[in-house]
């Protein structure tokens, strides 16, 4: 009886074991099928949203390979849209130029004019007469992005606005930003400012590889401004893993813009998003496109840097642009909206309006020839692997001929006489030796040889040179600086009356005239260069170099270290800091070395 009990009850529980384990398995199998299919709608709703964006006439996207320059996927890339606040990074890499360069500092004082504390919607509130230090408008540009502060800067660097505009259009050209126009510092609506994706991800990229030092302000986060907290647009910022910045930009005829770097390993991509529907859309599409193509990507840093062209392309580019019309397939796309700031599409009358913008551009000027008497280079741009090349002949050191200058040979009679200068502080070139008489002394470029005919007269065993009195010559004849030193003729006085010349040496054979100490031999350097500073004084070009040599860890080791004066286009005289003798893979490793050390670099071929 017991045990038919006891085998009732175990049979009893193990059915009720057995009734729980199904239903514990019911219950999982129905939850993980709901899973799937709220993630396969989800799916198909994000599909169905992305798709919706790009079909969008006012979508564009681009992503970037930061190490080989590949484009790893695109949309539209050529498409000519409006850039709004991405404008504002043009605004910084300008701003980034004056610091780099010393004519600004971070706590330099801005003014803010009445113009710029009008700006509208978003800005720092900015009063007229007041002033911002350099570092506080750039971080309110970077978190804020303030359109006040903008304008704040464009008229420290350009005098006024349009200006600086002007400046800004030049200097996308010169980055190859072929289709890119600005009107404006901050990205206020202008249906004449227009870019593309492929120009913001160029812009992108030249702005890290030139500025790393700087660069850095893109990746803040927030920013305390007169007591306030204020947060940066850009949301991707520690919610993504590896990006580091840059830039976010909205009109309502532009749509929802952002442009995005991001480091992963040794992966680096660029994105570039134009045209959102929102903010929310736009930051999605993004996190897709660098999921999607970052292993992609290469390992290995192998594309040369974006290269700065000089003025005089940049400047027909600008003009180039008027006469080549835009592709079929890019017109400019506005919103179709009915909000006040929208404008219907019309292709014709935008391509005319671009055509309008860039050909009233203000014309390049054209370098003076250069005189004999004085030889400015201009300097190439600083940049981190950003820079303007040059003609061999314009690089000090150059194999370039001397230009013979014509000279007037003067006669010289018997007779000691005295050389009266015309500035007491000048003194003519000492003779160290005679000269023996031929019929024509050979010319070189700048340089005044006078040819004397000396008279033999029977005195006693030593006589001494006489120093010759130059007749009245054309204002700055001859004041080239030759090999054999300068011998101003101008500023020799007319002949005088003197007794007999005597000769220093009864030596017939002539010899060499002694080196002015202001002429220095040209010296060639070669290889490739790398430059790391163009600074103020000669000892801050020293300790530049330096500090480059201690910091590349030993790739300088057999580079040839040199300083460089060159002219500045405002006419300042600066120091080139610079390293010769390098090859090419070697001088692009030591710029890369040094970009990590927040040293700024670019290469030259020599």
């Amino acid at each position: 009886m017991l045990r038919n009990n006891w085998s009732s009850s175990r049979l009893a529980r193990v059915g009720v074991f057995g009734l729980l384990t199904v239903t514990t398995a019911v219950i999982f199998t129905t939850d993980a099928a709901d899973a799937r299919r709220y993630r396969r709608h989800y799916a198909h709703h994000r599909v169905q949203r992305e798709a919706s964006e790009s079909s969008s006439p006012k979508f564009a996207s681009i992503i970037v390979d930061g190490n080989s320059g590949a484009v790893l996927q695109s949309n539209n890339p050529d498409g000519l849209r409006h850039p709004a606040s991405l404008t504002k990074i043009m605004t910084l890499y300008l701003l980034f130029e004056r610091l780099e360069s010393g004519k600004m500092k971070l706590d330099t004082e801005l003014p803010v004019s009445q113009h710029a504390a009008d700006q509208d919607p978003t800005k720092l509130n900015l009063r007229a007469g007041q002033t911002i230090r350099v570092e506080d408008a750039i971080k309110g540009l970077v978190t804020r992005s303030a359109n006040d502060a903008a304008v704040v800067i464009a008229e420290a660097i350009g005098g006024d606005e349009d200006d600086f505009a002007a400046m800004m259009t030049r200097k996308a050209r010169a980055l190859g930003m072929s289709k890119t126009v600005y009107r404006n510092a901050n990205g206020l609506p202008n249906d004449e400012q227009v870019t593309t994706a492929r120009d913001q991800a160029t812009l992108g990229r030249a702005i890290q590889e030139r500025f790393p030092r700087y660069y850095r302000y893109f990746s803040t986060t927030s920013f305390s401004w007169r007591g306030e907290q204020i947060r940066n647009h850009n949301h991707l910022l520690g919610s993504v893993e590896g990006v580091d910045g840059i830039k976010t930009g909205y009109t309502r005829a532009s749509g929802f813009n952002l442009v995005t770097s991001m480091r992963r390993g040794n992966r680096h991509l660029i994105g570039v998003v134009l045209g959102g529907r929102s903010g929310g859309s736009r930051d999605a599409i993004m996190r897709n496109l660098l999921a999607e193509n970052l292993e992609k990507g290469a390992t290995t840093h192998t594309v040369a840097a974006v290269t700065e062209r000089n003025s005089a392309d940049a400047g027909s580019e600008v003009a180039d642009a008027s006469e080549t019309p835009a592709r079929p397939t890019a017109p400019v796309q506005v919103a179709a909206a009915p909000a006040p700031e929208a404008v219907a599409p019309r292709p014709a009358s935008r391509l005319s309006a671009l055509a309008n913008a860039t050909a009233a551009m203000p014309p390049v000027q054209a370098k003076p020839e250069a005189k004999p008497t004085e030889s400015k280079i201009e300097p190439a741009p600083l940049t981190n692997g950003v820079i303007a090349s040059q003609p061999l002949a314009l690089i000090p050191g150059s194999s370039e001929p001397m230009k013979p200058v014509r000279v007037k040979t003067v006669q010289v009679k018997a007779g000691a006489v005295k050389v009266a200068s015309a500035t007491p502080t000048q003194v003519a070139p000492q003779v160290t030796n005679t000269i023996s008489a031929r019929s024509d002394i050979a010319e070189t470029s700048g340089a005044v040889v006078a040819r004397a005919d000396v008279i033999n007269k029977p005195e006693p065993a030593r006589t001494e040179v006489a120093r010759t009195e130059l007749p009245q010559q054309p204002a700055g004849f001859g004041t080239g600086n030759g090999v054999l030193g300068v011998l101003p003729a101008a500023t020799a006085a007319a002949p005088a009356p003197a007794p007999a010349a005597r000769l220093a040496s009864a030596d017939p054979a002539p010899q060499p005239i002694q080196m002015s100490a202001t002429t220095k031999p040209v010296i060639t350097h070669s290889g490739w260069i790398v430059q790391v500073g163009a600074l103020e004084s000669e000892s801050e070009a020293q300790q530049r170099i330096e500090a480059a040599r201690s910091s590349a860890r030993g790739l300088l080791s057999k580079a040839d270290p040199f300083t460089e004066p060159v002219v500045a286009r405002d006419n300042r005289k600066l120091y080139r800091a610079r390293f010769a003798g390098l090859e090419r893979d070697e001088a692009e490793a030591v710029c890369r070395t040094l970009k990590r050390a927040d040293i700024s670099c670019m290469t030259v071929r020599n």
